[in-house]
């Protein structure tokens, strides 16, 4: 059994992808994710009977979201050469959120939805190499 608090916030990007097998997303496009981090542990903090502050999960995303928002990805440094997949932006936005908040202790599962029939998600235990 376990405990989860999670926060929301959307994220617009663009970006382009390398290979054959991305057909027209070659090209430079755009998309808008929303973006669902789950924080989870088995107890609760001691003595305030919660999982994580919602507030510094809150702003933890808000701020992952703010240094990434209205980018073109392909301009990121930290993601030169790479494909931005939805995938690896779900890995992306964990790591940066695990280095927001590294005293917490759980597991951490960041979820990108690119519409409502399609989503990608990274999830892994804290405090780890993420």
């Amino acid at each position: 059994m376990t405990f989860a608090v999670g926060v929301r916030d959307s994220l617009m990007i663009a970006h382009s992808f390398k290979g054959d097998e991305f057909g027209p997303a070659q090209r430079t496009h755009g998309a808008t994710y929303t973006i669902d981090a789950e924080w989870s542990s088995a107890e609760l903090v001691a003595g305030v009977n919660w999982v994580l502050n919602i507030a510094d999960a809150s702003d933890a995303l808000s701020s992952v979201v703010a240094e990434w928002n209205y980018r073109n990805l392909d301009e990121v440094p930290a993601f030169a050469g790479e494909n931005t997949t939805t995938e690896f932006l779900s890995r992306a936005i964990h790591s940066a959120l695990a280095a927001r908040l590294p005293s917490f202790v759980g597991s951490l599962k960041v979820t990108l939805h690119e519409s409502h029939k399609a989503w990608a998600s990274y999830s892994a235990t804290l405090p780890a190499s993420t």
